[in-house]
């Protein structure tokens, strides 16, 4: 993935003795001419906190319509209308689908140079439940399709827009839709403020599941919270499987396969099939080899297609059914990892691009690097020629759809997931010097607060213009898919 280091002047490391050398990846010993939180504040005068109100769109901004249609360029032709109509659901489910415009927009706007682990399309939607190791459930960011190396303030700029716009959909006033996304501003500001005080270790694993609630005063989400945990107890491979396959007899005396849900499951032929599971071996030498013994005590059964997400619609992604000795299931899903929507954007905002390299690696690594636990059965793959990321399927995943929250229960919302981001960005950019520029006071909540309002305002008239060319027959949507 790269190495990441912020654009602002580095450390200066002590002299060592011979007897302890400096160790390349450590930090080096000694004290800082400047500490991370001082050159943090110094950035405030090259980047003022309010200038982050600011949209200024770039010239030759495509059209949303154009922008969907490029959008769609390599994914499953068949599969296209039903991501235009999920899109067309609403302003936010637009928002969802349209993550590479959003990196366009943002090229224009201020950044301190500060890099970071990105989720790259971090709205709201995008974080919820999963399952441990040991089946007990964390809450995290739980989608990283665009992960990439960058400004930092592009995921919190998108995480607090999408708060306007779930708003919106429920129904609630301006003034509330502005404090949501204001409140997700500074609850990202005082967690990073949090982990900048804690030694190293404490801030990686900091805000423990149980202490979230009340680390973000969301104790009106309470209900939901506990609605969505149940449900998301169920949802595992086991479920899945027993509404979804079907008992065969086979040459080994018995089996299972995939039963026909179209369009969002499909049994393939037997020459795609074969390429998925012969894709599996290398998958194996992805994942810790501690893992190893665990999967070989598992079979594979079946291969079928289905369709994902509002954003990932059109990119291939398989399920694989697993049976064990006793014909419990494991699903894996086998999705097709494409280029980050970032990558082209990167560069006008100061930000290096990387080496071309195995797309689902880079979904993996990045994942990793931004949870604090990830699923012990990440890993990657090629298949015919096309990078995929491995991964459980329905591993106790469960969300909370924030365009369905009630008005009062949208400030909660924000306040935990933006708790969450400031987290999950602290494992790659240092706490000390994004605290610093952020600050005590509420000017740099007020500034992205604002700009999130101007975004979503462009981001309805993008929806707008999305429908009329449904109407007018040059998209074509499914709905209701």
């Amino acid at each position: 993935m790269g190495e990441m280091q912020a654009v602002v002047p580095g450390q200066r490391g002590g002299t060592e003795g011979e007897r302890i050398p400096y160790v390349p990846g450590f930090a080096r010993r000694g004290t800082t001419e400047h500490s991370p939180r001082a050159r943090g504040k110094q950035l405030r005068a090259a980047v003022p906190r309010s200038s982050h109100a600011e949209l200024t769109l770039p010239a030759g901004r495509p059209d949303a319509v154009r922008a969907v249609e490029e959008s769609s360029r390599g994914r499953v032709p068949e599969l296209t209308p039903i991501r235009v109509g999920r899109m067309a659901a609403n302003p936010f489910a637009f928002l969802r689908g349209s993550a590479g415009l959003m990196a366009h927009d943002l090229v224009g706007t201020p950044v301190t140079g500060i890099a970071a682990q990105l989720c790259g399309d971090a709205h709201a939607a995008n974080f919820g439940l999963y399952g441990d190791a040991r089946g007990r459930l964390v809450m995290d960011l739980n989608d990283f399709d665009e992960t990439a190396v960058g400004p930092w303030e592009w995921d919190l700029k998108r995480l607090a827009t999408s708060l306007v716009l779930a708003g919106r959909v429920v129904g609630a006033d301006e003034e509330t839709c502005r404090a949501a996304a204001f409140d997700t501003v500074g609850a990202y500001r005082r967690t990073m403020r949090l982990l900048a005080r804690l030694p190293a270790l404490d801030a990686w694993n900091a805000i423990p599941d149980e202490e979230l609630v009340s680390h973000t005063d969301a104790h009106d989400l309470l209900g939901t919270l506990e609605r969505v945990s149940a449900k998301a107890h169920n949802n595992t491979s086991a479920r899945f499987a027993a509404r979804s396959t079907e008992t065969v007899a086979d040459t080994d005396g018995g089996g299972r396969r995939f039963v026909d849900a179209p369009p969002v499951l499909r049994r393939v032929p037997d020459a795609e099939a074969a390429a998925v599971t012969t894709a599996l071996g290398d998958y194996l030498e992805t994942v810790s080899e501690d893992r190893h013994p665990l999967l070989a005590r598992y079979a594979v059964h079946d291969v079928a297609f289905r369709v994902v997400g509002t954003g990932s619609v059109g990119t291939r992604s398989y399920v694989v059914l697993l049976l064990d000795h006793r014909g419990e299931p494991l699903v894996l899903q086998v999705k097709e990892a494409r280029p980050s929507v970032l990558l082209p954007h990167l560069p006008a905002a100061g930000f290096a691009v990387p080496e071309p390299g195995h797309e689902g690696r880079r979904v993996v690594l990045g994942q990793k690097r931004m949870q604090v636990v990830s699923d012990i059965l990440l890993g990657w793959t090629t298949v015919d020629g096309r990078p995929f990321q491995v991964r459980q399927f329905r591993n106790r995943k469960g969300s909370v759809d924030p365009a369905a929250l009630t008005a009062d229960q949208l400030d909660d919302y924000g306040r935990m997931t933006g708790a969450l981001l400031a987290r999950a960005h602290a494992h790659s950019a240092d706490p000390r010097l994004i605290a610093g520029y952020c600050g005590k006071n509420e000017e740099f909540d007020e500034a992205v607060a604002a700009f999130a309002v101007t975004y979503a305002d462009r981001t309805t008239a993008d929806h707008a213009d999305l429908l009329t060319a449904i109407r007018t027959g040059r998209l074509a949507a499914e709905l209701g898919v």
